[in-house]
Protein backbone atom coordinates (compact mmCIF):
# COMPACT_ATOMS: atom_id res chain seq x y z
CA UNK A 1 0.00 0.00 0.00
CA UNK A 2 1.29 3.45 -0.95
CA UNK A 3 1.35 6.70 0.95
CA UNK A 4 -1.79 8.76 1.36
CA UNK A 5 -2.18 11.50 -1.25
CA UNK A 6 -4.01 14.66 -0.15
CA UNK A 7 -6.27 15.36 -3.15
CA UNK A 8 -7.80 18.57 -1.78
CA UNK A 9 -4.84 20.19 -0.03
CA UNK A 10 -6.75 20.44 3.24
CA UNK A 11 -6.79 16.77 4.25
CA UNK A 12 -10.46 16.52 3.27
CA UNK A 13 -9.95 13.72 0.73
CA UNK A 14 -7.03 11.34 1.13
CA UNK A 15 -6.29 8.60 -1.39
CA UNK A 16 -4.07 5.60 -0.75
CA UNK A 17 -3.48 3.26 -3.69
CA UNK A 18 -3.99 -0.36 -2.68
CA UNK A 19 -3.62 -1.89 -6.14
CA UNK A 20 -2.00 -0.09 -9.07
CA UNK A 21 -3.68 -0.12 -12.48
CA UNK A 22 -1.78 -1.00 -15.63
CA UNK A 23 0.15 2.04 -16.90
CA UNK A 24 -1.90 2.24 -20.13
CA UNK A 25 -5.28 1.89 -18.35
CA UNK A 26 -8.04 4.36 -19.14
CA UNK A 27 -8.74 7.26 -16.84
CA UNK A 28 -12.06 9.11 -16.60
CA UNK A 29 -12.10 12.19 -18.83
CA UNK A 30 -14.59 14.66 -20.21
CA UNK A 31 -15.17 12.16 -23.05
CA UNK A 32 -15.36 9.17 -20.67
CA UNK A 33 -17.24 10.55 -17.64
CA UNK A 34 -19.40 7.52 -16.79
CA UNK A 35 -17.71 5.29 -14.24
CA UNK A 36 -18.46 1.85 -12.84
CA UNK A 37 -17.10 1.06 -9.38
CA UNK A 38 -17.03 -1.68 -6.77
CA UNK A 39 -16.80 -0.25 -3.26
CA UNK A 40 -17.17 -0.80 0.42
CA UNK A 41 -17.90 2.13 2.72
CA UNK A 42 -17.02 2.11 6.41
CA UNK A 43 -17.25 4.60 9.24
CA UNK A 44 -13.75 5.73 10.25
CA UNK A 45 -14.75 5.91 13.91
CA UNK A 46 -16.11 2.35 14.27
CA UNK A 47 -14.98 0.51 11.15
CA UNK A 48 -18.58 -0.56 10.65
CA UNK A 49 -19.61 -1.19 7.03
CA UNK A 50 -22.54 0.99 5.97
CA UNK A 51 -22.66 0.13 2.23
CA UNK A 52 -21.01 -2.27 -0.20
CA UNK A 53 -21.33 -3.65 -3.71
CA UNK A 54 -19.31 -6.74 -2.79
CA UNK A 55 -22.15 -8.69 -1.14
CA UNK A 56 -24.24 -8.92 -4.31
CA UNK A 57 -21.31 -8.39 -6.73
CA UNK A 58 -22.94 -5.41 -8.40
CA UNK A 59 -21.30 -2.29 -9.77
CA UNK A 60 -22.34 1.24 -8.99
CA UNK A 61 -22.43 3.56 -12.03
CA UNK A 62 -22.53 7.34 -12.09
CA UNK A 63 -21.35 10.33 -14.10
CA UNK A 64 -18.44 12.28 -12.65
CA UNK A 65 -18.85 15.99 -11.98
CA UNK A 66 -22.65 15.99 -11.84
CA UNK A 67 -23.00 16.10 -8.04
CA UNK A 68 -24.83 12.76 -7.92
CA UNK A 69 -22.33 11.38 -5.41
CA UNK A 70 -20.45 12.86 -2.47
CA UNK A 71 -17.79 15.46 -3.36
CA UNK A 72 -14.97 13.14 -2.31
CA UNK A 73 -15.93 10.62 -4.99
CA UNK A 74 -16.08 13.24 -7.76
CA UNK A 75 -12.60 14.37 -6.69
CA UNK A 76 -10.99 10.97 -6.12
CA UNK A 77 -12.38 9.00 -9.07
CA UNK A 78 -10.99 11.57 -11.54
CA UNK A 79 -7.51 10.60 -10.34
CA UNK A 80 -7.97 6.85 -10.73
CA UNK A 81 -7.33 4.45 -13.61
CA UNK A 82 -9.40 1.43 -14.59
CA UNK A 83 -8.25 -1.53 -12.50
CA UNK A 84 -6.93 0.64 -9.66
CA UNK A 85 -8.11 -0.05 -6.12
CA UNK A 86 -7.76 2.79 -3.62
CA UNK A 87 -8.69 3.66 -0.05
CA UNK A 88 -10.47 7.02 -0.03
CA UNK A 89 -10.78 8.76 3.34
CA UNK A 90 -13.42 11.52 3.29
CA UNK A 91 -13.80 14.20 5.95
CA UNK A 92 -17.42 15.25 6.62
CA UNK A 93 -17.22 18.38 4.41
CA UNK A 94 -16.53 16.13 1.42
CA UNK A 95 -19.06 13.47 2.44
CA UNK A 96 -22.44 13.96 4.14
CA UNK A 97 -21.46 16.84 6.45
CA UNK A 98 -23.37 17.86 9.54
CA UNK A 99 -26.58 16.22 8.29
CA UNK A 100 -25.08 12.76 7.85
CA UNK A 101 -27.23 10.19 6.05
CA UNK A 102 -29.43 8.57 8.71
CA UNK A 103 -29.73 5.92 9.84
CA UNK A 104 -26.42 4.49 8.58
CA UNK A 105 -24.14 7.53 8.58
CA UNK A 106 -24.14 9.83 11.63
CA UNK A 107 -23.63 13.59 11.50
CA UNK A 108 -20.06 14.81 10.93
CA UNK A 109 -18.80 11.31 10.10
CA UNK A 110 -15.45 10.67 8.44
CA UNK A 111 -15.93 7.89 5.89
CA UNK A 112 -13.47 5.39 4.45
CA UNK A 113 -14.15 3.74 1.11
CA UNK A 114 -12.25 1.01 -0.64
CA UNK A 115 -13.03 1.73 -4.29
CA UNK A 116 -12.13 -0.17 -7.44
CA UNK A 117 -12.59 1.66 -10.73
CA UNK A 118 -14.01 -1.09 -12.93
CA UNK A 119 -14.67 0.92 -16.11
CA UNK A 120 -15.10 4.37 -17.58
CA UNK A 121 -17.35 4.98 -20.55
CA UNK A 122 -18.70 7.76 -22.77
CA UNK A 123 -22.13 9.30 -22.13
CA UNK A 124 -25.21 7.59 -23.54
CA UNK A 125 -25.72 8.54 -27.15
CA UNK A 126 -22.02 8.75 -27.77
CA UNK A 127 -19.51 6.01 -28.09
CA UNK A 128 -15.76 5.92 -27.99
CA UNK A 129 -15.81 5.85 -31.80
CA UNK A 130 -18.24 8.78 -32.00
CA UNK A 131 -16.10 10.66 -29.49
CA UNK A 132 -13.00 10.01 -31.59
CA UNK A 133 -15.00 10.83 -34.76
CA UNK A 134 -16.00 14.15 -33.15
CA UNK A 135 -12.39 14.81 -32.19
CA UNK A 136 -11.32 14.05 -35.80
CA UNK A 137 -14.09 16.34 -37.12
CA UNK A 138 -12.96 19.17 -34.85
CA UNK A 139 -9.34 18.60 -35.91
CA UNK A 140 -10.42 18.75 -39.58
CA UNK A 141 -12.33 21.99 -38.93
CA UNK A 142 -9.24 23.42 -37.26
CA UNK A 143 -7.11 22.50 -40.30
CA UNK A 144 -9.69 24.04 -42.63
CA UNK A 145 -9.69 27.27 -40.60
CA UNK A 146 -5.89 27.35 -40.63
CA UNK A 147 -5.84 26.78 -44.42
CA UNK A 148 -8.46 29.50 -44.95
CA UNK A 149 -6.44 31.90 -42.81
CA UNK A 150 -3.25 31.03 -44.74
CA UNK A 151 -5.06 31.54 -48.09
CA UNK A 152 -6.42 34.88 -46.87
CA UNK A 153 -2.91 35.90 -45.79
CA UNK A 154 -1.49 34.91 -49.21
CA UNK A 155 -4.21 36.90 -51.00
CA UNK A 156 -3.48 39.91 -48.82
CA UNK A 157 0.22 39.59 -49.60
CA UNK A 158 -0.50 39.33 -53.37
CA UNK A 159 -2.75 42.42 -53.20
CA UNK A 160 -0.03 44.35 -51.37
CA UNK A 161 2.57 43.21 -53.93
CA UNK A 162 0.26 44.17 -56.83
CA UNK A 163 -0.40 47.54 -55.20
CA UNK A 164 3.34 48.10 -54.73
CA UNK A 165 4.02 47.07 -58.36
CA UNK A 166 1.30 49.43 -59.64
CA UNK A 167 2.70 52.25 -57.54
CA UNK A 168 6.19 51.53 -58.93
CA UNK A 169 4.86 51.62 -62.56
CA UNK A 170 3.08 54.92 -61.91
CA UNK A 171 6.26 56.33 -60.36
CA UNK A 172 8.34 55.07 -63.30
CA UNK A 173 5.97 56.77 -65.80
CA UNK A 174 6.13 59.99 -63.80
CA UNK A 175 9.91 59.78 -63.68
CA UNK A 176 10.01 59.10 -67.45
CA UNK A 177 7.77 62.10 -68.21
CA UNK A 178 9.96 64.33 -66.07
CA UNK A 179 13.00 63.22 -68.03
CA UNK A 180 11.45 63.99 -71.49
CA UNK A 181 11.05 67.70 -71.02
CA UNK A 182 14.69 68.45 -70.22
CA UNK A 183 17.85 68.74 -72.19
CA UNK A 184 18.99 70.23 -75.58
CA UNK A 185 18.16 67.40 -77.91
CA UNK A 186 14.44 67.68 -77.63
CA UNK A 187 12.32 67.11 -80.74
CA UNK A 188 15.01 67.42 -83.50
Amino acid sequence: MGDAIDLTGDGGVLKTIIKQAKPDALTPTENLPLVDVHYEGTLAETGGVFDTTHEDNTVFSFELGKGTVIKAWDIALKTMKVGEVAKITCKPDYAYGAAGSPPDIPADATLVFEVELVACRPRKGSSISSVSDERARLEELKKQREMAAATKEEEKKRREEAKAAAAARVQAKLDAKKGQGKGKGKGK
